[in-house]
C-alpha cells in the first residue's frame, strides 16, 4: 500500500465529518506545532472528551478532536502507510538510540524460562525478538513463548518477515495474531507471565481499557511493562526536543518514506500523551503494584531514558 493511497483513504474518511476535520495534505496541514502562533490547546484530559453536537464521545488524533469511532481507522491508515519503512525511520528519527531503549527495556523486564509472554502492538517484532534472545543468551532457554499481537495486519506482516530470517522461524516459540489491545479476544484470563507494549499505547483510543485487558490476561504475580515516549523534564531540553520533533521528523518522513503526514501525526501523538506521573497513576488505578527501577527512597515509579524522551513503566499484578 502506497503512502498516497493511504492518505487518500484517510482524507475520504475525514471529509465525511463536518468542519471538525481538515485535509491531511501538506499544503493544508491538519495540525500545528504547539510552539507556533496557531497553537491548539492541549486539554487536561488527553484521551477523550464529549461533544453535544454529534452526541458521541470524542478522542484525539494528534491535536485534533475526532469521534471515537473514527480513530481506529485513522491510526490504522497511518501504520499501514509507514509499515514498510517503519524500522528505517526509527533509526533515522532517533539516530539509532531506539535500539538501546529497547535493549534496556527487555533487560529490565528480565523474561524467565518457560514464560508465556504477550507483546501487544508488537508490530515489526523488535521487542519480541529481544525477549527471545534474552532468554536464549542469558538463560539458555528455548521454552519461552512470545505471542505478537497487533491491530494492524501490515505491521504484523513486517514482523513475520523479520522473524523468517531468524532461528525462531517455524518454531513454537513465537506466534502472531491480529488483535485489538482494548479487547484481547482469544487470550485467556490469568494466562500470561509477562505483558509488554512499546511505543503503542499512546495510539489506542481507550488507554484505560488497554490497561484493564493487560491486568486481565496476566497471571497473579505477572509483570506489565510499557516503553513509551514521555515528557522531557528540563525545560530547555524540552524545547529543543519539541523543535526537533515538529521541524525535523515530519520532513524525514517525507524524504525517507514519502509520507510527511503520518509522521506529523506521530509527533503530535507524543505531545498529547500524559506525563510520567499521570500515566503511572493510570497503571496503579488499573490494579497494578508499581515497580520502581531502584530501591532508593526517592525513586519515582518510572524510569526515564534520554532525559525523559521515553520512560519505562513496570507494574505487577498482585498475587492475592
Amino acid at each position: 500500500m502506497t503512502s498516497r493511497h493511504s492518505v487518500g483513504r484517510l482524507e475520504g474518511i475525514l471529509r465525511s465529518f463536518p468542519n471538525n476535520t481538515r485535509s491531511l495534505r501538506t499544503s493544508a496541514p491538519l495540525f500545528r506545532d504547539p510552539s507556533g502562533s496557531n497553537t491548539q490547546p492541549n486539554p487536561f484530559d488527553p484521551f477523550r472528551s464529549t461533544t453535544t453536537n454529534a452526541q458521541e464521545s470524542t478522542t484525539h488524533f494528534g491535536f485534533k478532536s475526532i469521534p471515537e469511532s473514527l480513530k481506529e481507522k485513522l491510526v490504522g491508515g497511518v501504520f499501514s502507510s509507514v509499515a514498510s519503512s517503519y524500522d528505517v525511520m526509527n533509526d533515522a528519527m532517533s539516530l539509532g538510540i531506539h535500539r538501546l531503549w529497547k535493549d534496556h527495556f527487555v533487560k529490565r523486564m528480565n523474561p524467565r524460562e518457560g514464560w508465556n509472554c504477550l507483546d501487544v502492538a508488537g508490530g515489526t517484532g523488535d521487542i519480541a525478538l529481544r525477549i527471545l534472545d534474552h532468554a536464549r543468551l542469558n538463560r539458555s532457554d528455548r521454552s519461552l513463548h512470545v505471542k505478537l499481537v497487533d491491530i494492524n495486519a501490515d505491521m504484523l506482516k513486517e514482523g513475520e518477515r523479520k522473524f523468517a530470517e531468524t532461528i525462531y522461524h517455524s518454531t513454537p516459540q513465537v506466534s502472531f495474531q491480529v488483535g485489538n489491545a482494548e479487547n484481547l479476544e482469544g487470550v485467556p484470563s490469568d494466562s500470561q507471565d509477562m505483558y509488554t507494549i512499546a511505543f503503542g499505547i499512546r495510539n489506542c483510543t481507550h488507554v484505560d481499557r488497554v490497561l484493564a485487558e493487560a491486568y486481565r490476561v496476566l497471571k497473579p504475580g505477572g509483570v506489565f511493562g510499557c516503553l513509551e515516549f514521555s515528557k522531557v523534564e528540563n525545560p530547555v531540553l524540552a524545547q529543543l526536543y519539541r523543535s526537533y520533533s515538529f521541524n525535523i521528523i515530519p520532513n524525514l518522513g517525507h524524504i525517507i518514506a514519502s509520507d510527511r503526514d503520518s509522521y506529523q501525526y506521530l509527533v503530535e501523538s507524543i505531545e498529547r500523551f500524559p506525563s510520567q506521573q499521570r500515566f503511572a497513576n493510570m497503571i496503579e488505578n488499573a490494579g497494578f503494584n508499581l515497580v520502581p527501577h531502584s530501591r532508593s527512597r526517592n525513586t519515582p515509579p518510572w524510569e526515564n531514558l534520554t532525559f525523559g524522551v521515553v520512560a519505562i513503566h513496570v507494574g505487577q499484578k498482585p498475587i492475592a
